[in-house]
């Protein structure tokens, strides 16, 4: 099966949206999950969402936050297993054969990436054993670089202790997402890769404390809120940029 194209056939749309309604109304009740906006989720185009790793929880709290559909990693052997292979195609996942060299997976999830997809990439390698960011592995810059996509960091906190690692089942909690600024394809081309891990680094480490000081209730979103849309410096100027351009091009 190729990963180089979404479904997005009448009946996958029809499904994902089902599971998305579903999803939401479950992590509200059980997680009460909240997420926090720097600016716009871009709308369409690749779009690598750098996100930390906290519990098996993870891809579902990222897509019912995120009014884009997202594409997520799943093992190959998962889509031979039937009706299961059918759910997670219709849902986006990207096939990945963990015994395959690492250059065919870093194909696939490139071509995913070239043919407009948003998917969720998760730098850490694995699910964290402590609840706090683990240092990043530095695939996703490979992928980066070799789409031309941009990079939207984002942080989950409190997922850990709702479900870590040690058990069976999740249990109730409170769930937090911080989305931070997207870092654009021409500003990665411009970094070197060890500044580029440094500055993705540094955004997943401020958005998780910010999560962190949220969940402790130094900074709420309006309660019953799912989104919560916060304006930055760094979005009015990049506004006033684009509204500026079309003028800067006159003659």
């Amino acid at each position: 099966m190729s990963g180089a194209t979404s479904p997005h056939t009448p009946l996958g749309k029809r499904v994902y949206g089902a599971m998305w309604i579903l999803c939401q109304s479950i992590c509200l009740s059980l997680f009460g999950i909240r997420a926090r906006f720097a600016e716009d989720v871009p709308p369409d185009g690749g779009l690598i969402v750098l996100s930390t790793h906290q519990s098996l929880l993870d891809p579902v709290l990222l897509g019912v936050a995120c009014e884009r559909r997202l594409s997520s990693l799943a093992r190959h052997s998962l889509f031979r297993i039937q009706p299961l292979g059918w759910l997670i195609t219709q849902l986006d996942a990207v096939p990945i054969d963990r015994d395959a060299p690492g250059v065919a997976a870093l194909k696939a999830i490139i071509a995913r990436l070239k043919a407009g997809a948003a998917v969720v990439i998760f730098p850490e390698g694995t699910r964290t054993s402590t609840g706090r960011p683990a240092p990043l592995k530095n695939g996703f810059v490979i992928l980066a670089r070799r789409s031309g996509v941009p990079i939207l960091p984002v942080a989950i906190v409190g997922a850990w202790e709702c479900w870590p690692r040690a058990r069976w089942f999740p249990r109730p909690g409170r769930v937090r997402l911080e989305f931070g600024r997207v870092i654009p394809a021409d500003e990665i081309a411009r970094l070197d890769d060890a500044t580029l891990m440094a500055t993705c680094a540094a955004q997943l480490d401020e958005l998780d404390r910010r999560g962190r000081d949220a969940l402790r209730g130094r900074s709420r979103s309006p309660r019953g809120v799912l989104r919560h849309q916060v304006r930055t410096a760094a979005q009015d100027a990049a506004e006033k940029r684009r509204a500026a351009a079309p003028i800067e091009g006159t003659t």
